[in-house]
């Protein structure tokens, strides 16, 4: 999960990608970048750290891309650090892309055999090479045959010297939305970003669409009688990634057609239908994951919500850490339970998903520690059972708890009297139409296929 910004015809293009990527640091905290046309800033960190008031005085221009990184192909090396760009035939190229390509691994073979040279190990620079090479005088045919070449998940712009081309794939895996400020337009992944910029909200980009934007003009396109007519302008065949609503968009933005608030508190009053216990004494999230399901079931069940746990709000995410340990270090420092509120009480946990187990553990333990007579868990969405090989990080089998234990061995093993998931029922009553998402990571079944990512993966 990344997250991508771009603007075109503002004089302060890098400041206002600068807040872009600062409401949309939640979606990546390991590196980010801003590219202009004459120049560029990026590094390893969070946005707050890499972007000084004089770097970014020194990025001139009136377009800009930008992007927070969470790496799921190439290390965390500063040269894998997006934006990504190359000056070719006087032009300056530049990618910001969110998601991940399936067979990125033989798009490279076949470039580099055809002479392409890689600065990085990241899959958003083959999207580059191959928009290059196909890029002869209009950038929307670039895209469409760049695409016809993708496999995968990939919300994508491209900048070319002042203007910008954006694309996203035929099954519309990752958000990107559009907005208009005054007389530019802006491109990011969800509509915080629009707003805390005072940007009005335009729309979703469909899957399958392309953008290009150049001298306050845009275009969109779908389909060529010259190409294969792969688009489907009418989301009917979409595959929208359900953890997006479930676990990464922030609260406050509208993507896929819906505000995420609002599904998540629904959530939480449809688990309130399936589990609802005599003996609970209060309702309390696991911060701050699970505040909006808490919200919806404490309402629906008229059980009182507290907050039996204080989130440190200056540590990162522990899911999106790049390893086990910092995972392990960052739940012990971001939470920490209120003994006045949980000591002799029976105890519902409310959190949006249960990955690897590594955070419930750690907190059930906590809240033993300080009194919690009974603890029991109620998760927001099924058991999550399948890699994913779009974009998210739990890419084998071995590492998702519930591929390797039954509910009753998860409970234990994490130390509740009590757990249960949401049906995937009771999930589907949450949105319009959820036969339009991906439900892989809960049912194996891939849009693009059986599982690509990591040969291994689902037997590991």
């Amino acid at each position: 999960m990344c997250g991508i910004f771009a603007i075109h015809n503002n004089k302060d293009a890098a400041k206002l990608t600068y807040f872009g990527l600062y409401a949309l640091q939640h979606r990546g905290q390991e590196s980010c970048g801003i590219l202009t046309p004459e120049t560029q800033c990026k590094g390893l960190g969070l946005v707050s750290d890499v972007f000084t008031e004089d770097n970014l005085s020194r990025l001139h221009g009136s377009t800009a891309i930008g992007h927070v990184r969470y790496s799921t192909v190439g290390s965390p090396t500063p040269e894998n650090v997006v934006p990504i760009s190359f000056h070719y035939k006087g032009r300056t190229f530049g990618i910001t892309h969110n998601g991940h390509i399936l067979n990125s691994h033989e798009l490279r073979i076949e470039l580099e055999n055809e002479g392409s040279i890689f600065q990085s190990t990241n899959d958003s620079e083959i999207i580059l090479q191959l928009f290059i090479k196909n890029f002869k005088k209009y950038p929307h045919e670039a895209a469409r045959k760049t695409m016809k070449k993708l496999i995968g998940s990939y919300s994508t712009v491209i900048m070319i010297d002042n203007s910008l081309v954006a694309f996203r794939d035929i099954n519309g895996f990752r958000p990107m939305v559009y907005g208009r400020l005054g007389d530019s337009y802006v491109i990011t992944s969800e509509t915080c970003a629009l707003d805390l910029i005072s940007t009005t909200y335009l729309g979703e980009t469909l899957p399958g669409e392309i953008f290009e934007i150049y001298e306050s003009n845009v275009n969109s396109y779908f389909t060529n009688d010259k190409f294969d007519q792969i688009y489907q302008p009418d989301c009917t065949k979409s595959k929208y990634c359900i953890f997006e609503l479930i676990y990464f968009a922030r609260p406050d933005s509208y993507i896929f057609g819906d505000s995420v608030y609002r599904f998540r508190k629904k959530q939480g009053e449809l688990l309130a239908n399936e589990y609802l216990r005599e003996d609970i004494d209060l309702v309390m999230p696991l911060p701050d994951s699970g505040n909006y399901a808490a919200i919806g079931y404490s309402q629906k069940s008229g059980i009182s919500l507290e907050t039996g746990m204080i989130r440190n709000h200056y540590v990162g995410r522990s899911f999106i850490q790049p390893s086990q340990d910092m995972r392990d270090f960052n739940v012990k420092v971001k939470l920490n339970p209120v003994k006045e509120i949980i000591e002799g009480k029976n105890i519902l946990i409310i959190d949006d998903s249960i990955v690897r187990g590594t955070t419930a553990k750690k907190c059930v333990s906590e809240l033993r520690s300080k009194g919690a007579k009974k603890i029991y868990m109620a998760v927001s969405c099924p058991p999550i059972k399948y890699p994913c090989q779009y974009g998210i990080d739990f890419t084998t089998k071995r590492e998702l708890i519930a591929s390797m234990k039954s509910i009753s061995e998860i409970r234990d093993f994490i130390g509740l009297d009590g757990l249960h998931y949401l049906s995937m029922d009771s999930l589907k009553k949450c949105y319009k139409n959820l036969d339009n998402f991906c439900f892989a990571c809960f049912d194996g079944s891939y849009p693009t296929g059986e599982c690509q990512f990591n040969k291994h993966c689902l037997e590991e």
